[in-house]
């Protein structure tokens, strides 16, 4: 699919070595607004939908509760989250912090001790507040969790239908599926789209105290991987036409300057030659995702039905959007994980007509870690003092211009994962459009991108003599700046269970080749180069083909 213009950017960083402390807080922010009557919110988060994959961007698409939101609302195409993956991304919503800080670094078994969800808070203000659907976050159970009175749930990724995966023999018992209902597992029902809509639905009609306002999080599972669309949209999309992006083509051209490990996931679980071990199409793959995203538009119809039907539509935000984002093959890849612009852009539209302008495109950059302090702030609740992001509400109301809204840089991180090493752990950062990347752990180069001239990074320039100044800023900028709250940079990681999904397919393509400006030979003049830290003057030194040694940094002089 091609990509709908360009747009902002991602970051991460981290290393070895210890900072200085860490600077002091900022004491916590009072909320920017006062209601007489607190708003309600309803926030509802889908998995693994690309950013563009809304009926308004891409020709053939049809959500239209979710186009109706963006007309009657505010679109934000530059919304990006700053870890790629579920567990981490929806740790961060949820605490307000980065996953340097909170902990939770991959899809296995992190720990939640010590973590303060933000509907705690609003608890505390008198909010009535439920979660219906996809946890995933640290510990793989569905138990019910601090900050919500009312609770349904499943285990880890959950499933599309109730005897999805249920050996034979148990289903002859009667054995399906199930919920966690608060705090007792009861057989599912249904579609899981339905099913927790549903039990969102009887709990916004007769479950909640109406006299108090209320927080509402529903936690959808589609559209993750592997895509089922329910009965009625089954064969929806089968006649869409879709549009693979360029750099999806394995040619020398579309794999110049880039890392060895981009060419070598090509052929993978993550990669188009080898997509999920199997041989679908893509093509076949994204329609099957597009239909499963029907039933997800249908839940948001009813929720919009009811708030309007109930006079409730004026008085209470909805807030829709994703974990991370999706790749449809470009640069070769498919999922997430990576610093690329397809996989941490998300879509993000808000509706609220007491609140919120009508049909609003605003351009300015927000990140996931920004929601917990956003969603207080509409509350009035004020912002504890652990949250890192910052509310975009006066930007939303259009009380702040975008180019007043100053989020600072943008950090993206992303810690290899061992049952799914095809990706290394990944830093990157963004100012001023112009994103650096770069990895930990593996022999491979660096990125940087211009995001104004080149959207869909393309062209990289981590060599380029012009762009100098700027790679050795951001490298600086990125180390300081992912620290964790202690000043430390920690790479944490989970036990191995096994070897990981690893297969490849042995008809292919195969493994990539090695950056060609790292090919050398023997004794060659710049062979000590690397020792030291990149500068106009050693650039001038390799123009004129002189060794550049700097003996004061080799031996400490």
């Amino acid at each position: 699919m091609s990509a709908a213009g360009a747009l902002a950017a991602i970051v991460s960083v981290q290393t070895v070595a210890a900072l200085p402390a860490a600077p002091a807080r900022a004491a916590p922010s009072q909320p920017s607004r006062a209601p007489s009557k607190p708003f309600n919110v309803i926030y509802v988060l889908v998995d693994d939908l690309r950013f563009d994959s809304m009926g308004f961007l891409t020709p053939g698409l049809k959500t239209p509760n979710i186009d109706f939101m963006a007309r009657n609302g505010v679109y934000f195409p530059n919304a990006v989250v700053t870890s790629s993956l579920c567990s981490p991304s929806r740790a961060t919503i949820l605490t307000g912090e980065t996953t340097r800080n909170h902990g939770i670094v991959d899809n296995n078994n992190s720990s939640e001790a010590g973590l303060t969800f933000f509907p705690e808070y609003l608890q505390k203000a008198g909010y009535q507040t439920a979660f219906f659907g996809k946890w995933h976050m640290g510990q793989n159970n569905d138990n019910p969790r601090p900050g919500f009175n009312k609770w349904v749930s499943f285990k880890g990724q959950g499933t599309y239908f109730p005897n999805d995966y249920v050996p034979p023999d148990l289903l002859r018992k009667g054995v399906l599926n199930r919920l966690n209902v608060d705090g007792t597992e009861v057989n599912r029902q249904g579609y899981i789209t339905d099913e927790l809509t549903d039990y969102a639905m009887d709990w916004l009609t007769k479950g909640r105290d109406q006299s108090k306002p209320f927080f509402l999080y529903l936690s959808h599972k589609g559209v993750h991987t592997d895509p089922k669309p329910p009965e009625r949209y089954l064969h929806q999309y089968d006649n869409l036409p879709v549009t693979l992006p360029a750099s999806m083509a394995d040619t020398p051209e579309n794999y110049q300057g880039k890392p060895r490990w981009v060419k070598d996931q090509r052929n993978s679980w993550h990669g188009v030659d080898f997509m999920f071990n199997g041989n679908e199409p893509l093509t076949s793959y994204i329609r099957r995702y597009f239909a499963t995203l029907s039933p997800i538009d249908d839940s948001l119809g009813r929720i919009l039905t009811y708030l309007k039907q109930n006079k409730l539509d004026r008085n209470t935000v909805v807030i829709f959007t994703s974990d991370n984002g999706f790749q449809f093959g470009d640069h070769g890849l498919i999922d997430k994980r990576t610093a690329y612009e397809p996989s941490v852009r998300v879509p993000f539209v808000m509706y609220a007509p007491g609140l919120l302008p009508k049909g609003v495109t605003n351009p300015g950059l927000i990140r996931n870690l920004d929601l917990a302090p956003t969603v207080l702030d509409i509350a009035g609740v004020p912002e504890p003092s652990q949250f890192e992001g910052k509310s975009f509400l006066p930007l939303a109301e259009g009380k702040l211009p975008p180019s007043q809204w100053k989020p600072g840089d943008f950090i993206y991180e992303y810690y290899w994962e061992w049952n799914y090493p095809e990706t290394p752990t990944t830093f990157a950062i963004e100012r001023d459009r112009v994103k650096y990347i770069q990895y930990y752990g593996v022999w491979d180069t660096e990125e940087l991108y211009d995001l104004d001239k080149d959207p869909n990074e393309m062209n990289n320039l981590i060599n380029n003599p012009a762009y100098l100044d700027r790679k050795i800023e951001l490298r600086k900028a990125l180390f300081e700046q992912l620290a964790n709250r202690t000043g430390q940079h920690v790479i944490p990681y989970s036990e191995k269970f096994n070897e990981g999904v690893v297969k490849r397919n042995k008809d292919g393509s195969k493994p990539g080749e090695f950056p060609p400006q790292w090919m050398s030979s023997p004794n060659r003049y710049d062979r000590y180069n690397d020792l030291f830290p990149d500068s106009r003057e050693k650039l001038d030194a390799d123009r004129r083909k002189v060794p550049y040694i700097r003996w004061d940094l080799l031996f400490g002089a």
